[in-house]
């Protein structure tokens, strides 16, 4: 078999070492960033995870599935189904304001920008599949938790939405604003003060949210 044929992933009679599995999801994410996808080797991967090329495709099947899988198990570790939990007997500004502080500092923070900046490099060299493959595993999965937590709040009566879809996308652009842009372009020197305007430009987007849509 040549080096460069994929192996066929384990399937699920056969457990995998899960601390190799761990090792090499690490390793791909700082590859990934560092590098983006183009200029990232499956054995590079294997090499700073500590591992064969073999293990990984043993694992992961291919490349492909192996950034899927580093941006699904990034999501969920950073925004779990638990985020968008709605309490119908809560304040609905206090739920809001939950969600809305954790998602403008991921959103805006310099680990979530490199990763943009990755996809975007690949974009730019003619790769859209991989930029379709993080708005698949990150913008949709998180744009349909928050539609199920507001039309939770439309069922409450804490909320008077036409459109759950429209408004949901309208609450995520409210809440980081033009702040995820700045860290883009370099444009955020100062981190303490630059966190401060984050959060209050969260509260300021929840404020006109609930001003728009909640029942008079």
């Amino acid at each position: 078999m040549s080096s460069s044929a994929p192996v066929r992933a384990q399937g699920p009679g056969r457990p995998k070492d899960m601390e190799k599995r761990a090792a090499i999801l690490v390793a791909a994410k700082a590859l990934f960033i560092r590098n983006a996808f183009a200029g990232t080797s499956m054995d590079a991967i294997a090499a700073d995870a500590g591992v064969s090329k073999l293990t990984v495709y043993s694992h992961f099947g291919d490349k492909d599935n192996l950034f899927r899988e580093v941006i699904r198990s990034r999501i969920e570790d950073l925004l779990p189904e638990e985020t968008y939990a709605f309490d119908p007997d809560a304040d609905i500004r206090e739920t809001l304001e939950r969600v809305a502080l954790i998602h403008a500092h991921l959103d805006c923070n310099a680990e979530t920008v490199g990763t943009f900046r990755a996809i975007l490099s690949d974009c730019r060299q003619g790769n859209p599949r991989y930029g379709k493959l993080i708005w698949e595993e990150g913008a949709t999965r998180t744009h349909g938790l928050m539609e199920r937590l507001l039309q939770q709040a439309v069922d409450a009566g804490h909320l008077d939405l036409d459109d759950v879809p429209r408004a949901c996308t309208q609450f995520l652009s409210l809440i980081k604003g033009n702040l995820m842009m700045r860290q883009m372009f370099g444009c955020a020197e100062c981190p303490e003060s630059y966190a401060i305007e984050i959060e209050a430009n969260a509260r300021a987007g929840v404020e006109m949210f609930l001003r728009a849509y909640q029942p008079r």
